[in-house]
């Protein structure tokens, strides 16, 4: 059996779309039953409520997680309000308190994906479960790493499997905590289309503005569900409070959804992915600009210290044969590169010149 050959229907258990939510971290066992007990109030469709357990971060003396006595706090979230729930785990260690504990739902994180002998773990250690098992991509924009995680699952004989798009880790600074890169997620999709996938805005965002943005964005291209973190006083939270909102605003955001019917995916699901697409790259696209810039900035300064003029006719030449050249590469046409490499030009002169004047 492959991955193309799973048919997944564990995920029509649900109402469509999927949501999970709950505190990016199990704090206190009141901390989760307010959470848990404001979600239920709300009516919003969340079935499954999440919870992280143990908490990798990237340095030391951190918050880690409360550990094996937040699975009791799980469990008598299901029993008092009758969700679902699930966590991530990290190794075998993990895999085996969540079982035991009875938890519903168990996901791999990104810092877990990127490592194949800590996914061959955790599937070695979750061997024939029935419970599904979601997987995050990686924390490098690797598809094959993503693919290849599921693919040791299933060699474990985990067949109930869906993944979550949480986006990749980037040295730049953007306005998402995490690069959503929509290429890569809908390659998967184009590949998969019978796992489930779901959005997780808030490791995208690392705030709450953009949140109902980008999942609005996944429900056009047909994502499945999303996973959101909400906390009872988000301001408060332990561990990535900026990106926490409250129950109240989660409903709001799930109420304010528009979902397509699945039966008509066709024109409307391919108009959505192609602009998505369109928009991720004009998105990098005006990072870049900003990027370059600020390298014409450090330019001008050193052109100001050495009484360098700001244009200079040889670089200008060279752009131009530049723009001829990767015309003839890309099948564009010269016309429309040279214009753009005029506007950066000019932009950048612009630049340096307010830097000479000091503006």
């Amino acid at each position: 059996m492959n991955l193309k050959d799973l048919k997944n229907e564990w995920i029509n258990e649900f109402s469509q779309p999927l949501m999970i939510a709950g505190p990016c971290s199990a704090e206190s066992e009141a901390q989760m039953l307010e959470t848990a007990r404001r979600i239920k109030e709300t009516q919003a469709q969340v079935p499954i409520f999440r919870a992280g357990i143990w908490k990798p971060r990237t340095k030391p003396n951190g918050f880690e997680g409360v550990g094996v006595i937040g699975l009791n706090w799980l469990k008598k979230v299901k029993e008092e309000y009758g969700f679902k729930t699930a966590t991530e785990v990290a190794n075998a260690h993990h895999v085996f308190a969540a079982l035991e504990a009875d938890v519903d739902i168990l996901w791999i994180g990104a810092r877990s994906t990127v490592n194949p002998f800590t996914v061959q773990e955790i599937a070695m250690a979750l061997r024939g479960t029935n419970k599904p098992v979601l997987v995050k991509n990686p924390v490098n924009p690797d598809l094959a790493l993503w693919i290849g995680a599921l693919e040791r699952l299933l060699g474990q004989d985990i067949k109930n499997l869906g993944v979550i798009h949480r986006g990749f880790s980037t040295y730049q600074k953007t306005k998402y905590r995490n690069n959503p890169n929509w290429q890569i997620a809908l390659d998967f999709k184009s590949q998969f289309p019978n796992i489930p996938m779901l959005i997780d805005p808030s490791h995208i965002c690392g705030n709450r503005t953009g949140l109902a943005d980008v999942t609005q964005e996944a429900m056009n291209v047909g994502y499945q569900g999303a996973i959101i973190e909400s906390h009872s006083n988000p301001d408060e939270a332990w561990s990535d409070a900026s990106q926490q909102i409250t129950p109240e605003v989660l409903a709001e955001l799930i109420g304010n959804l528009k979902v397509r019917n699945s039966g008509l995916a066709g024109f409307d699901e391919a108009m959505g992915r192609h602009r998505t697409l369109i928009s991720d790259i004009d998105f990098q696209l005006i990072e870049l600009l900003s990027q370059r810039m600020k390298i014409s900035e450090k330019i001008g300064k050193l052109k100001k210290e050495n009484d360098i003029a700001i244009f200079q006719p040889e670089r200008w030449k060279v752009i131009t044969e530049y723009a001829v050249q990767k015309a003839k590469e890309t099948g564009m046409s010269q016309e429309f590169i040279e214009k753009v490499f005029k506007a950066i030009h000019e932009e950048s002169i612009e630049v340096q010149n307010n830097i000479m004047i000091d503006r």
